[in-house]
């Protein structure tokens, strides 16, 4: 994939992944929109939106059917009609299926199988894992970028988005947890012999490391910001008692000194909150301390110096930061953890238009299309 442009524009009208103002979300992505075309070109009238929040989740499932035909064959339409078996389970009301990822199937008692096309055998199983977000949420979020006039190729969960970019299957076949964290959520998503085993998005993030440093040394949320930014470490004993910033380095009033030290004391403490939250959803499904691959870690909030240490000591676990693999850009900003997610979904679209012009990546890992398909028919109804 070559990457030819890139924009990015303060998020406006979205607050942890859910939408909470449409006219405020339509300016930002207009304007995100405005940028990349201007960069570019190009004109811009599809695109594979990226999903967050913390209302998203999910489940494990099993379907199972009898072979169709008289050979015994396992053809395509039979993993096809086992997948929509799987998606038959019991999902919470107002919930939409967004992603049904097959993890292994059973041919008759054979487990353990990745591809059992042109196999033979009378009955075929497979295990999947569901991946859920709120029916009301995926609609907003459809028609902010309905009203853009972009369609909408496909909605894939950010973080597993962003596993696409960063992570080699050799990682996620020994087993790796990637943590994305952003501004007001931290997303996981664990990988266990290639297949998703666990995602969860927290309602913590990098935003509220600023907020701690604003109220610890009683200052405004940009100098916080810009304090983090420029002067913060995860690591407080690295710094010297003695290291003061004056504020006016920060567009604060002159005289003023803060402690360098304090800053990366409320860094830790929150970093290490947020961390120890997340390893309390590994040992939910009993993967903590127990991940050969590690962990990596992605976001705006991976750019923290000292977090692969405070990870690696939270965790118990081998850590790094995550950088987009094998990009092709003249654009040197994209070299950058920040844009994993962003990278990620250029990859899972160019994935699904190789895979498929009949679809069938599509319909296999993702099921968001009948509604976004139905809002868009009433949006182009609405057009004179």
């Amino acid at each position: 994939v070559n990457l030819i442009g890139v924009a990015d524009v303060s998020s406006e009208g979205i607050s942890k992944g859910s939408v909470n103002s449409i006219e405020d979300a339509v300016t930002a992505i207009s304007s995100a929109l405005e940028r990349a075309e201007r960069m570019t070109g190009q004109p811009i009238d599809r695109a594979t939106i990226g999903m967050n929040g913390t209302h998203i989740s999910s489940q494990e499932s099993h379907g199972v059917v009898a072979v169709s035909r008289a050979d015994n064959e396992i053809h395509e339409d039979d993993v096809e009609r086992v997948i929509e078996a799987a998606q038959a389970v019991a999902t919470p009301p107002n919930y939409e299926i967004l992603h049904i990822i097959p993890r292994t199937f059973t041919v008759d008692e054979q487990r353990g199988i990745k591809d059992p096309i042109g196999m033979t055998g009378f009955r075929l199983e497979v295990d999947a894992q569901i991946i859920q977000g709120l029916s009301s949420q995926v609609k907003n979020l459809t028609k902010c970028v309905f009203r853009t006039s972009v369609d909408i190729d496909d909605l894939v969960l950010g973080v597993l988005a962003a596993s696409e970019a960063v992570l080699t299957k050799r990682q996620k076949e020994l087993g790796v947890a990637l943590v994305d964290l952003g501004a007001t959520t931290t997303s996981m998503i664990v990988f266990e012999e290639g297949d998703v085993l666990h995602t969860k998005v927290l309602p913590v993030g990098a935003g509220h490391i600023t907020n701690d440093i604003a109220i610890g040394l009683r200052t405004s949320i940009d100098i916080a910001e810009r304090l983090k930014v420029e002067f913060g470490t995860a690591l407080p004993d690295d710094v010297g008692k003695k290291e003061d910033i004056g504020l006016d380095e920060v567009g604060g009033s002159s005289g003023e000194a803060v402690s360098r030290k304090q800053i990366a004391e409320i860094i830790e403490a929150r970093l290490e909150e947020i961390l120890k939250m997340v390893d309390k959803e590994l040992q939910s499904i009993d993967r903590s301390g127990m991940l050969p691959a590690g962990i990596v870690l992605v976001g705006g909030g991976a750019k923290l110096p000292g977090i692969v240490d405070v990870a690696k000591r939270e965790f118990r676990l081998p850590a790094s930061v995550g950088y987009p693999l094998d990009i092709v850009s003249a654009i040197d900003k994209l070299n950058d953890p920040s844009f994993a997610t962003a990278i990620g979904l250029t990859y899972w679209g160019s994935l699904a238009a190789k895979k498929g012009a009949d679809g069938s990546i599509l319909s296999r890992f993702s099921s968001v299309g009948e509604v976004t398909g139905k809002i868009q028919k009433w949006f182009k109804s609405l057009m004179p």
